[in-house]
């Protein structure tokens, strides 16, 4: 073999060994996860007996990984409203206790020392004048009394109306239960906003019917993905899931390669978790299904594979649908 060839034999083998890992990888999915799975996205699915080990962690996905909402300052929209100056009450506790005190001291002062010998100190003091004194204290005490309530009473709802802290702000009714209404806070001890809480998710029922679309799925969109069918695969996947499997069938025509997977068969599968949030449907399946993948160059040579031998794939899927709607491919995940 001449230096030349051999050269040129090295060269196409450091080509082969450069290509081979995306290659290899160039199904549905390429091999990566990637995709959303609503609140779960970063939260690894439990393992089931057709995947027993973990998921890989998701690589590319459009739903954040953010941190819990920090608690807002005190002075948030729906803060309580200052408190009033400590003076305020005990101006209203004087101003009774100086009517009351100067009614009541008029009257007695009227018949202590009254003209024309009317008072005690006079010699014109009878029956009367003594019952005219007690209807005077009781007159002074029940006005005192009726006073006293209403200030109270002003006294009672001045922190409803501020806010008071442990109280939910103005132009909020407490919801039941205390989950605060749309677009409303509740306000917590101190006057800060409370953190928003987490998505609320409930069990899913899946029934076998649902199995059934997912291995439909599963057959279909590999059988779009060998067509290169952009507009199949976005018509049962979210739109996030199109675009990477538009990106990807991309890739493979820049390199001058096609991926053909044909006789998809689920060899097993069994449900990972299902739950509902947000008026959608999740369910997240382990599936190992076998296939014939090969790989092709441009004129139709296959350069990864075997037409003859099934290779086993075990991946985690996720599907999603609007409650009462069509299952779509949301999310692949890889097994480890």
């Amino acid at each position: 073999m001449s230096v030349q060839a051999s050269r040129l034999l090295a060269a196409v083998a450091a080509i082969s060994l450069a290509l081979a890992p995306a290659i290899a990888d160039a199904r549905v999915g390429g091999g990566s996860s990637s995709g959303s799975r609503g609140s779960n996205t970063h939260s690894a699915p439990p393992a089931t007996r057709t995947a027993p080990g973990t998921a890989a962690p998701m690589e590319r996905t459009i739903t954040p990984n953010t941190p819990a909402r920090p608690t807002a300052p005190a002075a948030a929209p729906h803060a309580p409203a200052p408190a009033p100056a400590p003076v305020a009450a005990p101006a209203r506790s004087g101003f009774m206790s100086g009517l009351a005190g100067g009614l009541i001291g008029a009257g007695i002062g009227a018949m202590l020392f009254g003209g024309m010998g009317g008072g005690f100190f006079g010699h014109g003091l009878g029956f009367a004048g003594v019952l005219g004194f007690i209807l005077q204290i009781g007159l002074v005490a029940m006005i005192g009394m009726l006073i006293w309530k209403l200030v109270a009473r002003m006294r009672t709802r001045q922190p409803e109306a501020a806010g008071a802290p442990g109280m939910y702000g103005r132009e909020m009714a407490p919801p039941q239960g205390g989950i605060p209404p749309q677009g409303g806070m509740p306000i917590g001890n101190g006057g800060a906003p409370m953190q928003n809480p987490a998505p609320t998710t409930v069990p899913v029922n899946i029934l076998p019917g649902d199995f059934q679309a997912f291995e439909q799925l599963l057959q279909s969109t590999q059988a779009a993905w060998s067509a290169r069918d952009i507009n199949a695969l976005r018509g049962m996947t979210t739109p996030e899931m199109g675009g990477y499997f538009a990106e990807q069938l991309g890739a493979l025509t820049n390199r001058g390669v096609t991926n053909v997977v044909t006789n998809v068969r689920l060899d097993s599968g069994d449900l990972s978790e299902a739950w509902a949030e947000n008026g959608q449907e999740y369910a997240t399946v382990a599936m190992r299904f076998s296939m014939i993948d090969v790989t092709k160059d441009g004129i139709g040579r296959v350069i990864e594979g075997s037409l003859n031998e099934r290779v086993t794939a075990t991946e985690v899927w996720t599907f999603v649908r609007p409650r009462g709607g069509q299952w779509i491919l949301s999310a692949i995940q890889q097994t480890r």
